[in-house]
């Protein structure tokens, strides 16, 4: 474009510094990406389910929300380790499946119970989402890796982050949600409305519809 004159020169100006106003800053796109990478889903999820608010009532130093990236230094491995074997995972590879199973959008809901009074991970449970063919390309929730703190059995959380992880479920439209677990769980899962399929007592289901 010739500018011609002062006037145009003037013009152009204008036009530059509007276009510069109408583009956020590199800052701010850092900082909006940073935000939307640290939670493994949308903290709105949860945000209407009965089952969240029970577990705030119990201790109003407890709240349940999605697995984030820097729950490595929260002790979100150390709890897991109360469950299972988890070997030696260091912050790098934990980061990186974080990211992996997060570009998986929609198939993985790990939530935590975090203390805000120590900032630490007390509870955890796990909802994956498989996508089906079946059923008009239904989907169906599996739960896994549900545990509590030793230092914090006794209030129900494990209960309540089932719960909270059946009403994800249903509100994410699976059809069923699954779960398998040892002999002296079965009766546990079973009060919170799971049914053992016949012929696996260790496999039991919540059939939505």
């Amino acid at each position: 474009m010739e500018v011609n004159n002062n006037a145009d020169m003037e013009q152009v100006k204008k036009r530059v510094e509007e276009m510069s106003l109408s583009v956020p800053s590199k800052e701010a796109w850092v900082a909006k990406t940073q935000e939307e990478l640290s939670q493994l889903y949308d903290p709105k999820l949860l945000q209407d389910l009965q089952s969240v608010n029970e577990i705030t009532s119990k201790d109003s130093n407890l709240y349940i929300r999605p697995l984030q990236v820097d729950d490595f230094d929260k002790g979100y491995l150390e709890l897991l380790k109360q469950l299972t074997s988890v070997g030696n995972v260091t912050k790098e590879q934990f980061e990186n499946r974080f990211s992996l199973m997060k570009s998986c959008k929609g198939t993985y809901f790990n939530t935590v119970i975090v203390d805000k009074s120590i900032d630490k991970v007390v509870g955890a449970a796990s909802l994956i989402v498989e996508r089906k063919f079946i059923h008009e390309c239904a989907n169906r929730g599996i739960i896994e890796e549900v545990i509590v703190s030793d230092q914090y059995r006794g209030k129900s959380l494990g209960r309540l982050i089932v719960q909270t992880l059946v009403e994800l479920g249903k509100s994410l439209d699976c059809y069923k949600i699954t779960l398998n677990c040892t002999d002296q769980m079965i009766a546990f899962y079973e009060r919170l409305g799971f049914v053992a399929e016949k012929g696996n007592a260790n496999f039991l289901v919540i059939r939505v519809h």
